[in-house]
């Protein structure tokens, strides 16, 4: 079972995302917070595989909950929910390396989708975000160098992979490798390049016109 902490301050969103997301057999809601200090709370007495937080909360917002959350039990995967008016916190957001993006009006489906791309790996963004979101980026952290000289053809092309948000096995089966040899290069890749994460990878392909 995929145990879920879910956070969002208003309760009838928060209700209405809890059925949506448990409209999945395999994943449950285990803890529910209106605020970043209560998810927290909730972080130490329990495990959790995957946090849902809206970005923006009273008390201590959903950046500084994932910062926390990062810092502590890396190994939780942080999706974000956000409004069509919160650029700016996704570019935010981005730099702590968190699994994904969900704007809060989205469809049980997508919202089923992107929790299970996060745990699998992948890096998940609504369009309507990332069409707002990348052109920003780009425009402000565009890099006119090439990509690392020192990736092999098959790094490379796992890299563009996953800037675009592609999971490990997705990514196997486009190149047609293992999912083990996806994980190995996916390490080689973040040490040449000297990145932290997966989010970071997806933002040095995108600077540098992989996708």
């Amino acid at each position: 079972m995929i145990r879920v902490l879910l956070a969002e301050d208003q309760i009838m969103v928060r209700q209405g995302l809890k059925v949506m997301i448990e409209s999945d057999p395999d994943i449950k809601v285990t803890g529910e917070a209106d605020e970043g200090k209560s998810a927290i709370k909730l972080c130490e007495k329990q495990a959790f595989d995957i946090a849902i937080l809206d970005i923006r909360m009273p008390t201590m917002n959903g950046i500084e909950t994932a910062r926390i959350l990062r810092e502590r039990w890396p190994s939780i995967k942080i999706l974000m929910l956000t409004t069509f008016d919160d650029d700016q916190y996704v570019l935010d957001s981005l730099k702590l390396g968190v699994n994904g993006y969900m704007l809060k009006n989205g469809d049980t489906e997508s919202l089923i989708r992107s929790i299970k791309s996060a745990l699998s790996g992948g890096l998940s963004i609504e369009d309507q975000v990332a069409a707002k979101v990348v052109p920003t980026l780009l425009k402000q952290q565009t890099s006119s160098k090439k990509a690392d000289e020192h990736l092999t053809p098959r790094e490379r092309a796992i890299l563009k992979c996953i800037g675009e948000g592609l999971n490990n096995q997705e990514i196997a089966t486009r190149i047609g490798l293992s999912v083990g040899t996806v994980k190995n290069n996916t390490s080689h890749i973040l040490d040449k390049l000297d990145l932290r994460d997966r989010t970071q990878l997806a933002i040095y392909a995108i600077r540098h016109h992989l996708v």
